[in-house]
């Protein structure tokens, strides 16, 4: 390949020179694995290279950096460490993020021979990545990294794994005769923003047009082609209510007159009333799964719909349509934007007030204990206080279990600045996620959300973000326990579960803010919810990684799905 443009060079020049080019500033790793690679991005280029402390971390961070920034992620390791790599890009395949791995493999020359630590990992990757290869010959180093970066981007995003051969890699010690192209465009999602049939857009909008009460459902999809904008604007020309998937959550603020909350399992009860309610659901950038449809009963399948996706296989997979676009969805939107009869709005004045009407109802349901002085603290006040706290400007990073359901139901974004990011289902996922944020958005405040179980699995790396100054915050929900899983051991055990039974879900009591402090991170311990304004205020303003312990009551339990 590239015949006339090759020259001699090593395999950890071409990776080394290849990163930088694609826009990578960090790269997330456990050592060992690629080492001479790694050597040669000191001398070659500003890549940071951040030694974490688990493999699920670097996943993780790596992730968390890829939403943040919009490019692919980074993370390595060894090969004794691909199966907790392959673990921590679970997150990623399910929330459709560009991450991409390298992993060190075998050698061929040793395969089958018991070689201390050797399985074979490349399988365990396959149901985690939308491509997975490996590099065997140095001269190949320049075509995979490329297809991994292409394959990372285009479509609907996710990760992708290469293995190189040498339990380290040590392949990328040899010399090859290779060039370091790159191609820019798949250095950022999306590379490329495919047309829809003109046809099928005009289909769907008569679709839409003509509905009396129809309902936008806004995913993840709208997130990562940046369509926030041209959704709103439609939502605002058609009158149409506008509910979201938690990966679509930074679609549209939360004051916005149009929007109802996001729907689903890790839910708002309002949005999941207004769809149950309407006669049309338009589905855009949303695959339809189950924690969004709270499996398939919000709305029930039969419910009249039409969907817009990038990827033809999602469309009608889970409910049957009356029209359905197959383009990106910034330019769809835009298009139907364009082409809309705004007249068409003023039949929806009484479905606007009533989907107005149940937002009310539900913040007037929960006031109590949004704004609630108890102590220890109601976990829907911490919600209440960052969503009116949080810089204009934030991302929110938040765990998934209970700390999921509390900020998917309780907190509201307040500007079309802020961006919202949450765990696809893997608890413990935010802490590093939302370290990898900061790496990837170095200027915008980050503040997470997670609770006391979510913190422990990577506790360690509050070491890791002292390390390399990665000044987030972190908000722990410090409750002494997973208590979401209370209702499941009382359903259990019959109703109510023995004074024995909390041993299966609860923690010894813990001072997280001395913890961060040992580590030389700031701690704040927070036990009077007035406080938690000034704590914000005062970890945003601290140059160093901080970490608010806010004790709260374990007996609080965050609402469940109204189907």
């Amino acid at each position: 390949m590239m015949l006339g443009h090759n020259r001699k060079m090593l395999g950890a020049e071409c990776m080394a020179d290849m990163l930088e080019a694609y826009g990578v500033t960090h790269v997330f790793h456990v050592p060992a694995v690629l080492r001479k690679t790694f050597a040669v991005m000191e001398t070659r280029t500003k890549i940071k290279r951040l030694h974490v402390h688990s493999e699920a971390t670097a996943a993780y961070m790596a992730d968390g950096y890829a939403r943040a920034s919009g490019k692919p992620g980074i993370c390595m390791a060894q090969v004794i460490g691909a199966l907790n790599l392959a673990a921590g890009l679970r997150d990623a395949w399910l929330a459709h993020s560009p991450v991409i791995a390298f992993t060190g493999g075998r050698e061929p020359k040793t395969k089958f021979r018991q070689v201390y630590q050797e399985v074979d990992d490349v399988p365990a990757f396959e149901p985690v990545t939308k491509w997975n290869a490996t590099v065997d010959d140095v001269n190949r180093f320049p075509d995979m990294v490329r297809q991994a970066f292409r394959v990372a981007t285009t479509g609907r995003p996710g990760p992708v794994h290469l293995q190189f051969r040498g339990n380290e890699g040590q392949v990328d010690g040899e010399e090859g005769e290779m060039e370091p192209l790159v191609e820019t465009e798949f250095g950022i999602v999306p590379p490329f923003r495919p047309e829809p049939d003109q046809g099928s857009v005009l289909t769907a909008l008569q679709v839409l047009q003509s509905a009396e009460r129809p309902v936008i459902v806004a995913g993840g999809g709208v997130r990562a082609s940046g369509a926030a904008r041209e959704l709103v604007a439609l939502a605002e020309a058609l009158q149409i209510p506008v509910v979201t998937s938690l990966n679509g959550k930074d679609s549209i603020v939360g004051n916005h007159p149009l929007s109802c909350g996001v729907v689903g399992t890790y839910s708002r009860e309002s949005a999941n009333k207004v769809v149950n309610a309407a006669d049309l659901i338009c589905f855009v950038g949303t695959t339809t799964g189950g924690m969004t449809t709270h499996f398939w009963a919000v709305p029930k399948i039969g419910t009249p719909a039409i969907q817009i996706d990038i990827d033809p296989e999602a469309l009608g997979m889970n409910y049957p349509l009356q029209a359905r676009v197959n383009g990106d969805a910034k330019v769809t939107l835009a298009k139907m934007l364009a082409a809309c009869d705004k007249s068409t709005a003023g039949k929806r004045k009484a479905w606007v007030a009533q989907a107005q009407s149940l937002v009310k109802e539900w913040y007037a349901k929960y006031k109590k204990d949004l704004e609630s002085d108890s102590m220890p603290i109601h976990p829907a006040r911490i919600c209440n206080e960052l969503s009116k706290h949080v810089p204009d400007d934030a991302i929110v990073c938040v765990d998934t279990g209970h700390a999921g359901m509390w900020m998917g139901g309780m907190y509201d974004l307040r500007t079309d600045k802020q961006s919202y990011m949450r765990s696809a289902g893997h608890l413990g996922w935010a802490f590093p996620a939302g370290l990898g944020a900061k790496c990837g958005a170095p200027d915008r405040p980050v503040v997470t959300f997670t609770g006391d179980a979510g913190l422990w699995y990577h506790i360690g790396d509050i070491e890791t973000a002292v390390r390399w100054k990665i000044n987030a915050v972190t908000v722990v929900n410090n409750n002494g326990g997973g208590n979401q899983s209370k209702r499941g051991f009382d359903r259990v055990y019959g109703g109510t579960q023995t004074e024995q039974a909390r041993e299966l879900w609860t923690f010894r009591k813990t001072n997280f803010a001395r913890i961060a402090e040992e580590m030389g991170a700031l701690g704040i311990r927070v036990e009077d919810p007035k406080g938690l304004p000034a704590a914000l205020a005062q970890a945003l303003a601290a140059n160093r990684p901080a970490l608010i312990d806010v004790v709260t009551d374990i007996d609080a339990l965050a609402p469940t799905a109204v189907a």
